[in-house]
């Protein structure tokens, strides 16, 4: 029996091509998103299910699963890759801007988790995979809002991964660095701060910073699928996977991986798990 992934955000970058790449290796897809008028092109397949769903809408993340489940059985895997970026000064920024930044980043990826466990934890088998950023273990001047969301994907992601260990079920991060995607556009959110003139300087160089950053060094989203479907099907309790060159030297600077395998050893030795 072919496996099945669901993908939130699949309607175009990251989440388009891992649908692609995990169709094109004969697994089934459940291709979410909140237009599926954007799925035409995925609904063309047969071992493809094009359906919508907002992570600002409870009743739609758990009518995609359904229809899932319906479709083809199960879930195998889940990859929460939907999400966007919201920038500018905290102080500048609206209340409702921080908490849709949180809704869509935090609580609808816990939302959408939640919604597949039930018939994962029947199944003692799954996977889970939460698409962070280097931005979720290290940060950016103007960046609070989104590296706090990252932060607490990366945070609850690993206490869920000792959390469901003794189920058969596994955690797993994705940490891309800079991808040839929408992330600047419709996926980002950049709050101004006119009114505020304190703030303006950095603001300005923030603004020329991102304009001059070069693309040469992104990776392409095809580049993140293939990690993407190796962490899906390597069979290991490996919670972390660096996707990209440039991802890999900024994390480099901040942090010793042979130290976060060692925690995490330390952390499975201490609890049995």
């Amino acid at each position: 029996m072919n496996q099945t992934i669901l993908i939130t955000g699949a309607s175009s970058g990251i989440g388009k091509a891992s649908a692609t790449v995990f169709a094109d290796r004969g697994w089934n897809v459940v291709a979410t998103m909140r237009n599926t008028d954007d799925g035409i092109e995925l609904a063309g397949r047969d071992n493809v299910l094009v359906e919508a769903l907002d992570l600002l809408d409870s009743t739609s993340i758990t009518t995609a699963v359904g229809r899932g489940i319906e479709r083809f059985g199960a879930i195998d895997v889940l990859l929460n890759n939907a999400g966007y970026g919201a920038y500018g000064p905290l102080e500048a920024t609206p209340m409702s801007v921080l908490r849709r930044q949180f809704e869509v980043n935090v609580f609808g990826l816990v939302e959408t988790v939640k919604a597949v466990l039930p018939s994962m934890r029947a199944q003692r088998n799954g996977v889970i995979i939460n698409i962070s950023s280097v931005g979720g273990r290290m940060t950016f001047p103007l960046g609070s809002l989104y590296h706090g969301s990252k932060w607490a994907v990366e945070g609850l992601s690993e206490a869920l991964h000792f959390e469901l260990a003794t189920l058969g079920i596994r955690v797993k991060l994705i940490e891309p660095g800079g991808v040839n995607t929408d992330f600047g556009g419709r996926s980002f959110v950049f709050t101004h701060a006119p009114e505020s003139p304190d703030y303006q300087p950095l603001v300005d160089m923030a603004a020329a910073a991102l304009q001059e950053e070069a693309s040469d060094d992104n990776q392409e989203p095809h580049e993140v699928a293939e990690l993407i479907f190796n962490a899906a099907t390597d069979g290991t309790d490996q919670i972390r996977y660096i996707s990209g060159d440039g991802a890999a030297q900024l994390l480099a600077n901040r942090y010793s991986a042979e130290q976060d395998e060692q925690f995490v050893a330390g952390m499975r030795a201490q609890f049995g798990l």
